[in-house]
Protein backbone atom coordinates (compact mmCIF):
# COMPACT_ATOMS: atom_id res chain seq x y z
CA UNK A 1 0.00 0.00 0.00
CA UNK A 2 2.57 2.31 0.69
CA UNK A 3 4.40 1.50 -2.55
CA UNK A 4 0.77 2.43 -4.50
CA UNK A 5 0.37 5.67 -2.30
CA UNK A 6 4.10 6.38 -3.80
CA UNK A 7 3.09 5.70 -7.15
CA UNK A 8 0.03 8.10 -6.76
CA UNK A 9 2.08 10.76 -5.64
CA UNK A 10 4.89 11.03 -8.20
CA UNK A 11 2.28 10.46 -10.77
CA UNK A 12 0.24 13.53 -9.76
CA UNK A 13 3.49 15.71 -9.38
CA UNK A 14 4.33 14.53 -13.20
CA UNK A 15 0.81 15.07 -13.97
CA UNK A 16 -0.25 18.64 -12.47
CA UNK A 17 2.05 20.47 -14.72
CA UNK A 18 0.83 19.14 -17.75
CA UNK A 19 -3.06 19.71 -16.63
CA UNK A 20 -1.84 23.35 -15.41
CA UNK A 21 -0.35 24.32 -19.02
CA UNK A 22 -2.55 22.84 -21.49
CA UNK A 23 -3.67 25.85 -22.65
CA UNK A 24 -1.51 28.91 -23.32
CA UNK A 25 -2.32 32.59 -23.58
CA UNK A 26 0.47 33.06 -26.44
CA UNK A 27 -0.96 29.86 -28.28
CA UNK A 28 -4.72 30.31 -27.78
CA UNK A 29 -5.93 26.85 -30.27
CA UNK A 30 -3.20 24.76 -28.02
CA UNK A 31 -6.34 22.83 -27.20
CA UNK A 32 -8.08 19.87 -25.86
CA UNK A 33 -11.56 19.15 -26.38
CA UNK A 34 -14.27 16.46 -24.89
CA UNK A 35 -17.06 15.07 -27.28
CA UNK A 36 -20.10 13.84 -25.60
CA UNK A 37 -22.28 11.89 -27.64
CA UNK A 38 -25.55 10.19 -27.86
CA UNK A 39 -24.21 6.92 -29.93
CA UNK A 40 -20.54 6.94 -30.69
CA UNK A 41 -22.11 6.43 -34.33
CA UNK A 42 -22.01 9.98 -34.68
CA UNK A 43 -18.45 9.70 -35.32
CA UNK A 44 -18.95 8.41 -38.31
CA UNK A 45 -21.99 10.00 -39.33
CA UNK A 46 -20.42 13.88 -38.62
CA UNK A 47 -17.00 12.32 -39.37
CA UNK A 48 -16.19 15.51 -41.76
CA UNK A 49 -16.79 17.81 -38.55
CA UNK A 50 -14.79 15.98 -36.60
CA UNK A 51 -12.07 15.48 -38.90
CA UNK A 52 -11.70 19.47 -39.52
CA UNK A 53 -10.93 20.22 -36.16
CA UNK A 54 -8.19 17.40 -36.15
CA UNK A 55 -6.79 18.75 -39.39
CA UNK A 56 -6.51 22.21 -37.25
CA UNK A 57 -4.58 20.73 -34.61
CA UNK A 58 -7.32 19.75 -31.70
CA UNK A 59 -6.91 16.83 -29.89
CA UNK A 60 -10.63 15.53 -29.56
CA UNK A 61 -11.45 13.10 -26.43
CA UNK A 62 -15.06 11.10 -27.66
CA UNK A 63 -17.09 9.73 -24.65
CA UNK A 64 -20.49 8.52 -24.11
CA UNK A 65 -22.97 11.33 -22.67
CA UNK A 66 -23.49 8.75 -19.56
CA UNK A 67 -20.31 7.33 -19.20
CA UNK A 68 -19.60 6.93 -15.18
CA UNK A 69 -16.12 7.77 -15.28
CA UNK A 70 -17.02 11.78 -17.17
CA UNK A 71 -14.67 14.94 -15.40
CA UNK A 72 -13.89 17.86 -16.73
CA UNK A 73 -11.38 18.16 -13.96
CA UNK A 74 -8.64 16.50 -12.00
CA UNK A 75 -7.03 17.73 -8.67
CA UNK A 76 -8.50 20.95 -9.10
CA UNK A 77 -7.41 21.71 -12.81
CA UNK A 78 -9.61 21.14 -15.73
CA UNK A 79 -8.17 18.40 -18.21
CA UNK A 80 -10.26 20.23 -21.14
CA UNK A 81 -10.57 23.81 -22.98
CA UNK A 82 -13.71 22.74 -25.03
CA UNK A 83 -16.27 20.89 -24.54
CA UNK A 84 -18.73 19.38 -27.67
CA UNK A 85 -22.39 18.22 -26.14
CA UNK A 86 -23.97 16.27 -29.30
CA UNK A 87 -26.38 14.07 -27.08
CA UNK A 88 -29.46 16.54 -27.54
CA UNK A 89 -31.38 13.01 -25.42
CA UNK A 90 -29.30 12.50 -22.82
CA UNK A 91 -31.29 13.07 -19.31
CA UNK A 92 -28.45 13.13 -16.63
CA UNK A 93 -24.71 13.27 -17.30
CA UNK A 94 -22.58 10.22 -16.17
CA UNK A 95 -19.53 10.85 -13.92
CA UNK A 96 -18.70 14.06 -11.74
CA UNK A 97 -20.37 16.15 -14.81
CA UNK A 98 -23.82 18.12 -14.36
CA UNK A 99 -25.28 21.14 -15.76
CA UNK A 100 -23.41 23.13 -13.26
CA UNK A 101 -19.89 21.40 -13.63
CA UNK A 102 -20.71 22.85 -17.39
CA UNK A 103 -21.51 26.57 -16.29
CA UNK A 104 -18.74 26.78 -14.24
CA UNK A 105 -16.62 25.27 -17.00
CA UNK A 106 -17.74 28.12 -18.93
CA UNK A 107 -17.24 30.39 -16.09
CA UNK A 108 -13.79 29.65 -16.05
CA UNK A 109 -12.94 31.12 -19.41
CA UNK A 110 -13.66 27.73 -21.46
CA UNK A 111 -15.33 26.90 -24.85
CA UNK A 112 -18.56 25.00 -25.38
CA UNK A 113 -20.75 23.82 -28.76
CA UNK A 114 -24.04 22.37 -27.60
CA UNK A 115 -26.18 20.97 -30.14
CA UNK A 116 -30.27 19.84 -30.04
CA UNK A 117 -33.06 18.18 -31.95
CA UNK A 118 -36.50 17.49 -31.48
CA UNK A 119 -35.66 15.52 -28.93
CA UNK A 120 -34.08 17.77 -26.47
CA UNK A 121 -33.81 16.80 -22.73
CA UNK A 122 -34.55 19.39 -19.70
CA UNK A 123 -30.85 18.95 -19.19
CA UNK A 124 -29.71 20.03 -22.82
CA UNK A 125 -32.74 22.66 -22.41
CA UNK A 126 -31.24 24.21 -19.25
CA UNK A 127 -27.82 24.55 -20.35
CA UNK A 128 -29.49 26.37 -22.89
CA UNK A 129 -31.61 29.04 -21.16
CA UNK A 130 -28.62 29.50 -18.60
CA UNK A 131 -26.55 30.92 -22.12
CA UNK A 132 -29.36 33.31 -22.68
CA UNK A 133 -31.56 30.78 -25.38
CA UNK A 134 -35.01 28.83 -24.73
CA UNK A 135 -36.05 26.37 -26.80
CA UNK A 136 -39.45 26.05 -27.84
CA UNK A 137 -41.24 24.27 -25.02
CA UNK A 138 -42.94 22.22 -27.45
CA UNK A 139 -40.86 18.50 -27.85
CA UNK A 140 -42.59 18.02 -30.92
CA UNK A 141 -42.18 21.18 -32.32
CA UNK A 142 -39.77 21.74 -35.28
CA UNK A 143 -39.13 24.50 -37.46
CA UNK A 144 -41.45 24.54 -40.60
CA UNK A 145 -41.01 27.27 -42.96
CA UNK A 146 -43.45 27.16 -46.50
CA UNK A 147 -41.12 30.05 -48.80
CA UNK A 148 -37.61 29.02 -47.49
CA UNK A 149 -37.42 25.19 -47.54
CA UNK A 150 -35.34 22.63 -49.63
CA UNK A 151 -37.01 21.66 -52.32
CA UNK A 152 -35.89 17.98 -51.44
CA UNK A 153 -38.02 18.27 -48.82
CA UNK A 154 -41.56 17.34 -48.54
CA UNK A 155 -42.90 18.11 -45.61
CA UNK A 156 -40.98 21.52 -45.47
CA UNK A 157 -38.68 21.31 -42.04
CA UNK A 158 -35.78 20.95 -43.89
CA UNK A 159 -34.82 24.98 -44.33
CA UNK A 160 -32.57 26.47 -46.75
CA UNK A 161 -31.58 29.60 -44.56
CA UNK A 162 -29.75 32.12 -45.48
CA UNK A 163 -29.97 34.96 -43.23
CA UNK A 164 -26.47 34.97 -41.61
CA UNK A 165 -24.85 37.45 -39.13
CA UNK A 166 -22.71 39.98 -41.10
CA UNK A 167 -19.65 39.88 -39.38
CA UNK A 168 -16.33 38.58 -41.36
CA UNK A 169 -15.23 37.78 -37.55
CA UNK A 170 -17.75 35.05 -36.67
CA UNK A 171 -18.27 33.75 -40.08
CA UNK A 172 -15.00 34.36 -42.08
CA UNK A 173 -14.16 36.65 -44.89
CA UNK A 174 -15.24 34.40 -47.79
CA UNK A 175 -18.76 34.79 -48.47
CA UNK A 176 -20.97 31.61 -47.92
CA UNK A 177 -23.16 31.56 -50.94
CA UNK A 178 -24.98 28.18 -50.60
CA UNK A 179 -28.28 27.92 -47.87
CA UNK A 180 -27.37 26.34 -44.69
CA UNK A 181 -29.90 23.47 -44.73
CA UNK A 182 -31.23 22.93 -40.97
CA UNK A 183 -33.81 20.55 -39.78
CA UNK A 184 -34.83 20.63 -35.50
CA UNK A 185 -36.21 23.02 -33.41
CA UNK A 186 -35.88 26.58 -33.05
CA UNK A 187 -35.34 28.83 -30.00
CA UNK A 188 -35.52 32.60 -28.98
CA UNK A 189 -33.41 35.00 -27.17
CA UNK A 190 -33.57 36.33 -24.25
CA UNK A 191 -34.02 40.42 -24.62
CA UNK A 192 -32.54 40.98 -21.40
CA UNK A 193 -29.07 38.77 -22.21
CA UNK A 194 -26.68 41.11 -24.08
CA UNK A 195 -24.12 38.89 -25.04
CA UNK A 196 -25.96 36.39 -27.21
CA UNK A 197 -26.60 36.76 -30.79
CA UNK A 198 -28.33 35.37 -33.34
CA UNK A 199 -25.70 33.65 -36.10
CA UNK A 200 -28.98 31.88 -38.67
CA UNK A 201 -32.25 33.16 -38.54
CA UNK A 202 -35.44 31.63 -39.93
CA UNK A 203 -37.05 33.66 -42.88
CA UNK A 204 -40.01 36.03 -41.62
CA UNK A 205 -42.07 32.86 -43.29
CA UNK A 206 -41.14 30.48 -40.58
CA UNK A 207 -42.88 29.08 -37.53
CA UNK A 208 -42.06 26.01 -34.67
CA UNK A 209 -45.16 23.85 -35.02
CA UNK A 210 -45.66 20.07 -34.81
CA UNK A 211 -45.00 18.71 -38.89
CA UNK A 212 -47.51 16.12 -38.46
CA UNK A 213 -50.77 17.66 -36.98
CA UNK A 214 -52.83 20.69 -37.85
CA UNK A 215 -52.58 24.16 -35.91
CA UNK A 216 -54.90 24.55 -33.13
CA UNK A 217 -53.71 27.64 -32.03
CA UNK A 218 -50.98 30.14 -33.36
CA UNK A 219 -47.64 29.10 -32.69
CA UNK A 220 -45.77 30.99 -30.28
CA UNK A 221 -42.47 31.29 -32.18
CA UNK A 222 -42.75 32.99 -35.40
CA UNK A 223 -40.69 34.62 -38.15
CA UNK A 224 -37.31 36.48 -37.97
CA UNK A 225 -37.80 36.19 -33.85
CA UNK A 226 -36.80 32.01 -34.57
CA UNK A 227 -32.83 31.63 -34.03
CA UNK A 228 -31.82 28.52 -35.18
CA UNK A 229 -27.65 28.90 -34.14
CA UNK A 230 -27.27 31.20 -31.78
CA UNK A 231 -23.60 32.20 -30.14
CA UNK A 232 -22.49 33.98 -26.79
CA UNK A 233 -19.22 35.40 -25.66
CA UNK A 234 -19.12 35.77 -22.17
CA UNK A 235 -17.73 38.55 -20.29
CA UNK A 236 -14.63 36.47 -19.71
CA UNK A 237 -14.47 35.84 -23.22
CA UNK A 238 -15.77 32.29 -23.03
CA UNK A 239 -17.75 31.43 -26.36
CA UNK A 240 -20.45 29.48 -26.80
CA UNK A 241 -22.53 27.96 -29.85
CA UNK A 242 -25.85 26.85 -29.70
CA UNK A 243 -27.67 24.52 -32.21
CA UNK A 244 -31.35 23.93 -32.65
CA UNK A 245 -30.00 21.14 -35.25
CA UNK A 246 -27.57 18.36 -34.46
CA UNK A 247 -28.26 17.36 -38.64
CA UNK A 248 -27.21 20.28 -39.55
CA UNK A 249 -23.54 19.77 -38.39
CA UNK A 250 -23.83 15.55 -40.13
CA UNK A 251 -22.15 14.39 -43.21
CA UNK A 252 -25.04 13.53 -45.13
CA UNK A 253 -26.13 17.55 -45.42
CA UNK A 254 -22.61 18.57 -45.51
CA UNK A 255 -22.95 16.61 -48.94
CA UNK A 256 -26.26 17.35 -49.68
CA UNK A 257 -27.19 19.32 -52.73
CA UNK A 258 -29.72 22.51 -52.45
CA UNK A 259 -32.08 24.26 -54.22
CA UNK A 260 -34.07 26.85 -52.08
CA UNK A 261 -37.34 26.93 -53.11
CA UNK A 262 -38.25 30.31 -55.38
CA UNK A 263 -34.66 30.37 -56.48
CA UNK A 264 -33.19 29.19 -59.29
CA UNK A 265 -29.89 29.05 -58.45
CA UNK A 266 -29.21 25.27 -57.66
CA UNK A 267 -25.48 24.13 -55.29
CA UNK A 268 -23.92 20.97 -55.68
CA UNK A 269 -23.26 21.36 -52.30
CA UNK A 270 -24.85 23.34 -49.21
CA UNK A 271 -23.08 25.72 -47.02
CA UNK A 272 -23.24 23.91 -43.51
CA UNK A 273 -19.47 22.68 -43.66
CA UNK A 274 -18.42 26.11 -44.39
CA UNK A 275 -21.02 27.54 -41.75
CA UNK A 276 -19.87 25.06 -38.99
CA UNK A 277 -16.02 25.30 -40.16
CA UNK A 278 -15.87 29.18 -39.40
CA UNK A 279 -18.05 29.06 -36.72
CA UNK A 280 -15.97 26.41 -34.84
CA UNK A 281 -12.74 28.75 -36.00
CA UNK A 282 -14.49 31.69 -34.18
CA UNK A 283 -15.58 29.87 -30.85
CA UNK A 284 -12.36 27.91 -30.41
CA UNK A 285 -10.56 31.59 -30.47
CA UNK A 286 -8.80 30.66 -33.98
CA UNK A 287 -10.11 34.17 -35.48
CA UNK A 288 -11.63 37.35 -33.40
CA UNK A 289 -8.96 36.62 -30.25
CA UNK A 290 -7.46 39.91 -29.11
CA UNK A 291 -4.33 40.31 -27.06
CA UNK A 292 -2.63 43.73 -25.36
CA UNK A 293 0.71 44.56 -24.35
CA UNK A 294 0.91 47.05 -21.31
CA UNK A 295 -0.38 50.86 -21.35
CA UNK A 296 2.74 52.80 -21.80
CA UNK A 297 2.81 56.84 -21.54
CA UNK A 298 5.11 59.69 -20.60
CA UNK A 299 5.82 63.91 -21.35
CA UNK A 300 6.08 64.81 -24.59
CA UNK A 301 10.30 65.06 -25.22
CA UNK A 302 10.85 62.10 -22.53
CA UNK A 303 10.71 58.13 -23.14
CA UNK A 304 10.74 57.33 -19.02
CA UNK A 305 7.07 56.65 -17.59
CA UNK A 306 6.43 59.19 -14.57
CA UNK A 307 5.21 58.05 -11.05
CA UNK A 308 2.99 61.70 -11.30
CA UNK A 309 2.11 63.86 -13.81
CA UNK A 310 1.54 67.73 -13.37
CA UNK A 311 -1.72 69.70 -14.96
CA UNK A 312 -1.41 71.11 -18.08
CA UNK A 313 1.43 68.07 -18.78
CA UNK A 314 2.07 67.49 -22.45
CA UNK A 315 1.89 63.54 -23.10
CA UNK A 316 1.92 60.54 -25.31
CA UNK A 317 -0.02 57.33 -24.72
CA UNK A 318 0.46 53.72 -26.69
CA UNK A 319 -0.71 50.82 -26.64
CA UNK A 320 0.19 47.41 -28.72
CA UNK A 321 -2.60 45.27 -29.58
CA UNK A 322 -2.75 41.34 -31.98
CA UNK A 323 -4.53 39.60 -33.22
CA UNK A 324 -4.70 35.62 -33.15
CA UNK A 325 -4.80 34.65 -37.04
CA UNK A 326 -5.03 30.79 -36.31
CA UNK A 327 -1.40 30.02 -36.57
CA UNK A 328 0.52 33.38 -35.05
CA UNK A 329 0.14 36.50 -33.84
CA UNK A 330 -1.01 39.42 -36.32
CA UNK A 331 -0.85 43.29 -35.84
CA UNK A 332 -4.63 44.45 -35.39
CA UNK A 333 -5.75 47.17 -37.55
CA UNK A 334 -8.79 49.29 -36.45
CA UNK A 335 -9.61 53.21 -36.34
CA UNK A 336 -12.31 52.65 -33.36
CA UNK A 337 -10.08 51.90 -30.33
CA UNK A 338 -10.57 55.04 -27.95
CA UNK A 339 -8.18 56.05 -24.88
CA UNK A 340 -9.98 57.87 -22.01
CA UNK A 341 -8.31 59.20 -19.49
CA UNK A 342 -10.53 58.98 -16.32
CA UNK A 343 -11.60 59.97 -12.66
CA UNK A 344 -15.32 59.34 -12.12
CA UNK A 345 -15.65 60.13 -15.57
CA UNK A 346 -13.64 60.89 -18.64
CA UNK A 347 -12.11 64.37 -19.17
CA UNK A 348 -10.43 63.03 -21.82
CA UNK A 349 -11.65 60.60 -24.86
CA UNK A 350 -9.31 60.06 -27.66
CA UNK A 351 -9.56 58.26 -31.02
CA UNK A 352 -5.95 56.13 -31.28
CA UNK A 353 -3.72 56.33 -34.35
CA UNK A 354 -2.40 53.31 -35.32
CA UNK A 355 1.13 52.27 -37.35
CA UNK A 356 -0.92 49.49 -38.53
CA UNK A 357 1.85 47.39 -37.03
CA UNK A 358 0.30 46.88 -34.14
CA UNK A 359 0.95 49.79 -32.35
CA UNK A 360 -1.80 52.52 -31.16
CA UNK A 361 -0.90 55.91 -29.99
CA UNK A 362 -2.01 59.36 -29.04
CA UNK A 363 -1.34 62.54 -27.62
CA UNK A 364 -3.38 64.86 -25.30
CA UNK A 365 -2.23 67.41 -22.73
CA UNK A 366 -3.80 66.73 -18.94
CA UNK A 367 -6.84 68.63 -17.90
CA UNK A 368 -6.65 71.40 -15.10
CA UNK A 369 -7.79 68.82 -12.34
CA UNK A 370 -6.17 67.31 -10.24
CA UNK A 371 -6.72 63.98 -8.23
CA UNK A 372 -6.02 60.37 -9.35
CA UNK A 373 -6.85 59.48 -12.84
CA UNK A 374 -6.75 56.21 -14.81
CA UNK A 375 -5.93 55.68 -18.41
CA UNK A 376 -8.57 53.34 -19.27
CA UNK A 377 -8.89 51.11 -22.77
CA UNK A 378 -12.69 49.31 -22.84
CA UNK A 379 -12.93 47.96 -26.69
CA UNK A 380 -16.05 45.84 -27.13
CA UNK A 381 -16.57 45.13 -30.95
CA UNK A 382 -18.61 42.17 -32.61
CA UNK A 383 -17.03 38.96 -33.00
CA UNK A 384 -13.79 39.80 -31.03
CA UNK A 385 -12.67 39.23 -27.34
CA UNK A 386 -13.40 42.14 -25.07
CA UNK A 387 -10.29 44.65 -23.90
CA UNK A 388 -10.86 46.08 -20.55
CA UNK A 389 -7.14 47.91 -19.89
CA UNK A 390 -6.14 50.58 -17.45
CA UNK A 391 -3.79 51.93 -15.39
CA UNK A 392 -3.83 54.36 -12.61
CA UNK A 393 -2.04 57.75 -12.06
CA UNK A 394 -1.74 60.75 -9.76
CA UNK A 395 -1.88 64.23 -11.52
CA UNK A 396 -0.97 67.33 -9.00
CA UNK A 397 -1.44 70.92 -8.99
CA UNK A 398 1.29 73.45 -9.71
CA UNK A 399 3.97 74.26 -7.17
CA UNK A 400 4.08 77.37 -5.59
CA UNK A 401 7.59 78.55 -7.43
CA UNK A 402 5.72 76.79 -10.89
CA UNK A 403 3.68 79.54 -11.79
CA UNK A 404 4.36 82.11 -14.32
CA UNK A 405 5.56 85.55 -12.77
CA UNK A 406 2.46 87.35 -14.35
CA UNK A 407 -0.55 85.10 -14.61
CA UNK A 408 -2.48 86.30 -18.26
CA UNK A 409 -5.92 85.87 -16.22
CA UNK A 410 -4.69 88.15 -13.61
CA UNK A 411 -4.07 90.90 -15.73
CA UNK A 412 -7.51 92.87 -15.34
CA UNK A 413 -6.45 92.77 -11.40
CA UNK A 414 -3.21 94.44 -12.30
CA UNK A 415 -4.84 96.63 -14.29
CA UNK A 416 -7.09 98.03 -11.56
CA UNK A 417 -4.19 98.31 -9.23
CA UNK A 418 -2.29 100.55 -11.24
CA UNK A 419 -5.06 102.68 -12.21
CA UNK A 420 -5.85 102.74 -8.92
CA UNK A 421 -2.60 104.29 -8.19
CA UNK A 422 -2.15 106.36 -11.17
CA UNK A 423 -5.90 107.83 -10.06
CA UNK A 424 -4.94 108.49 -6.53
CA UNK A 425 -1.69 110.23 -7.48
CA UNK A 426 -3.84 112.17 -9.90
CA UNK A 427 -6.28 113.05 -7.28
CA UNK A 428 -3.55 114.38 -4.61
CA UNK A 429 -2.29 116.63 -7.07
CA UNK A 430 -4.86 118.38 -7.98
CA UNK A 431 -6.53 118.64 -4.26
CA UNK A 432 -2.72 120.15 -3.58
CA UNK A 433 -2.09 122.31 -6.34
CA UNK A 434 -5.65 123.62 -8.10
CA UNK A 435 -6.91 126.89 -6.40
Amino acid sequence: MMNLSRSVALISLFLLPLLSFSFSVDNPTDRRVLVLLDDLSLKSSHSIFFSTLKSRGFDLDFKLADDSKLALQRYGQYLYDGLIIFAPSTERFGGALDSKSIADFVDSGRDLILSADTSASDLIRGIALECGVDFDEDSSAMVIDHSSFSLSDGDHTLIAADDLVKSDVILGKTKIEAPVLFRGVAHSLNPTNNLVLKVLSASPSAYSANPSSKLSSPPQLTGSAISLVSVMQARNNARVVISGSLQLFSDRLFRSGVQKAGSPNKYEKSGNEQFATELSKWVFHERGHLKAGSLVHHRVGETDEPAIYRIKDDLEFSVEILEWSGRSWEPYVADDLQVQFYMMSPYVLKTLSTDKKGMFHTSFKVPDVYGVFQFKVEYEKLGYTTLSLSKQIPVRPYRHNEYERFIPTAYPYYGACFTTMAGFFVFSFVYLYHK
